[in-house]
């Protein structure tokens, strides 16, 4: 899953003209038909397929069948691409909410924002190998936050605080989606199955949890480490039990 990409590693000026539609636009040279969302579009349908590491611009010229200069009339190069590609799929779930609905209460809007974020990675895991400690923030990401905030602004809290929790629950979902991606990865690269690989240990490790050495763990059910429990949701609903203590000395300490 490891690659060397990050948000804003090419020209991160040219990379928010393309996403904001500031910049000018290719008028003579390439293919007719060929446009900056057909290129991303083919760029995110690659990775999703094949990982991040197999979109280039010589791959994407051969799937979109033309020249590979005509591709670098629309978009300067790969690094700008990427930020492009993270925007598109960022932008998938942050969908103009109903005027008409009622508004979502914060613990409605943090647990649908880490739904919907479970979702994109599961969607496109590539998005977990790209190094996003500086995001370039275009349409789909600040349309995201915008959403999110909406829900989250009767908190109570200070600006930080609620840019803190974003944070704090991306980081979560990330680690999650991490991990079950992986998880996936793993078992195409060796062949085994989660059954194959832990009936592979299971000899060793009956003698070990008999021998004494480590009591608590030999207490431990099956099911402690079966399938069937949805760590995802248990800590979910652990992070809100905790914010929701927070909101709720904020809101006595104000009176």
């Amino acid at each position: 899953m490891t690659t060397t990409d990050s948000s804003g590693g090419g020209d991160v000026s040219r990379s928010m003209e393309l996403l904001w539609g500031t910049g000018e636009r290719a008028t003579r040279g390439p293919k007719p038909g060929l446009t900056l969302d057909r290129i991303v579009t083919a760029a995110v349908r690659i990775a999703d397929a094949e990982g991040l590491a197999a979109v280039s611009m010589r791959r994407l010229s051969t799937e979109l069948g033309a020249g590979t200069m005509s591709l670098y009339r629309h978009v300067p190069g790969r690094a700008e691409l990427v930020d492009l590609m993270l925007d598109r799929v960022q932008g998938e779930s942050a969908r103009p909410s109903d005027p008409s609905a009622p508004a979502p209460g914060w613990r409605e809007t943090v647990e649908s924002s880490a739904r919907q974020e479970l979702a994109l990675y599961r969607a496109h895991p590539w998005v977990l190998s790209v190094n996003q400690t500086r995001p370039v923030l275009g349409p789909g990401a600040v349309g995201g936050m915008e959403t999110m905030l909406a829900g989250i602004k009767g908190m109570g809290l200070g600006d930080p605080e609620l840019v803190s929790v974003m944070i704090m629950v991306s980081g979560y979902v990330s680690g999650v989606a991490r991990t079950q991606v992986q998880a996936v990865e793993v078992q195409k690269a060796t062949g085994l199955s989660d059954d194959e690989f832990w009936q592979a240990q299971e000899p060793v490790l009956s003698a070990v949890m008999t021998s004494g050495r480590y009591p608590l763990m030999a207490t431990l059910s099956a099911e402690a480490f079966g399938p069937d429990f949805d760590h995802f949701e248990f800590g979910l609903q652990r992070l809100l039990d905790g914010l929701e203590v927070l909101v709720e000395r904020r809101a006595a300490s104000a009176d």
